[in-house]
């Protein structure tokens, strides 16, 4: 045990994937070595085993964005993950308390971090009572200053010369691009002008998060993997579209999909569909969070699409190889039509 160790209670929420970041900064700016865990008080109320293997799941998730927030501090900071209470009949603040409670204790943790929209019950409000109930087991108890997904965010943030610096050679190169390369005074002048400019004017709305050279430098190498491996699953398609097209009986099988994408965060969701879009046989018609519906031209492009290549793709360029690795949304068995 260390002082830095502190329990989180999960639970699907707007603000978790926010609480888990705040976890991991607050124990990075510590400098002392930390454990995090992370446990799911799980409820046997008639559904323990499709519950189980949601938290399951969820747990993976926050064991992945606790990789993607730590970047290059992972030597000081591990994180374990638990479902607890399991077998119990969790019902009152008071239930779930002594469940993280006795968690705790058996780690000896004396902190708990709680998610501002932590609801395991559904719709009822549990935070406070729940708050009080832990207090009372001798826990310190702190809520997760992160702001609910209600909450209009603001537009202009706080950045440091790293958000600067990226944005400015950013828009350089993009104007040099534009340029055609050509490096002569005039361009690198103006190009100069014309970047600090953008960054001056966007720094402090663009590239909000903190500036991690070597994550930054590994993200941008996948990303130029990915770019590769998406032109040629795109000249696939467009070879699978031609033979339809020019087939006598235009054999065709239009079809809405929806599933729930393996990808957690705003960026890698707009990734994903926009790729789709990008492969002819395939449109996304509207994503809602991780929900993803997906138009499907024939019986090829949807199994192409379940297959999760693309979505492994994604998860690779964002979430590194283990992320890679988990499993497709035909293997997750989600898929409605």
């Amino acid at each position: 045990m260390t002082a830095g160790d502190v329990v989180v209670p999960v639970e699907e929420s707007s603000t978790l994937r926010n609480t888990v970041g705040y976890v991991v900064r607050r124990a990075v700016e510590s400098g002392e070595p930390a454990t995090l865990h992370f446990v799911y008080p799980l409820s046997s109320r008639g559904r323990a085993g499709d519950e189980y293997d949601r938290a399951s799941d969820l747990l993976e998730r926050v064991e992945l964005w606790v990789e993607e927030d730590r970047g290059d501090d992972d030597g000081s900071i591990a994180v374990e993950t638990a479902v607890v209470g399991v077998g119990e009949y969790l019902f009152s603040p008071g239930d779930y308390a002594d469940a993280i409670a006795e968690y705790a204790e058996d780690r000896g943790v004396g902190d708990v971090v709680l998610d501002p929209e932590y609801a395991p019950t559904g719709a009822t409000p549990l935070l406070p009572a729940l708050a009080s109930e832990i207090s009372g087991t001798g826990l310190d108890v702190e809520e997760a200053p992160v702001e609910r997904e209600t909450r209009r965010g603001r537009l202009v943030r706080r950045s440091g010369a790293g958000q600067f610096l990226l944005l400015f050679a950013v828009s350089a190169g993009f104007y040099l691009f534009l340029a055609g390369w050509s490096l002569t005074p005039y361009n690198l002048l103006t190009g100069a002008v014309s970047a600090g400019a953008v960054a001056g004017i966007l720094w402090h709305v663009s590239f909000t998060g903190s500036i991690r050279p070597r994550r930054l430098a590994v993200q941008s190498g996948r990303l130029s993997l990915y770019a590769v491996f998406l032109l040629w699953e795109i000249a696939k398609a467009n070879l699978q579209i031609a033979y339809v097209v020019l087939h006598p009986s235009l054999p065709i099988d239009p079809k809405l999909v929806e599933f729930d994408a393996d990808v957690w965060s705003t960026v890698p969701a707009a990734t994903l569909a926009n790729s789709i879009t990008l492969t002819p046989g395939t449109l996304t018609v509207d994503v809602e969070r991780r929900h993803f519906t997906i138009h499907s031209l024939t019986v090829g492009s949807r199994e192409d699409l379940l297959d999760g290549k693309l979505e492994r793709a994604v998860r690779f360029v964002f979430y590194g190889r283990s992320a890679a690795r988990r499993p497709t949304p035909s293997e997750r068995e989600e898929v409605e039509e």
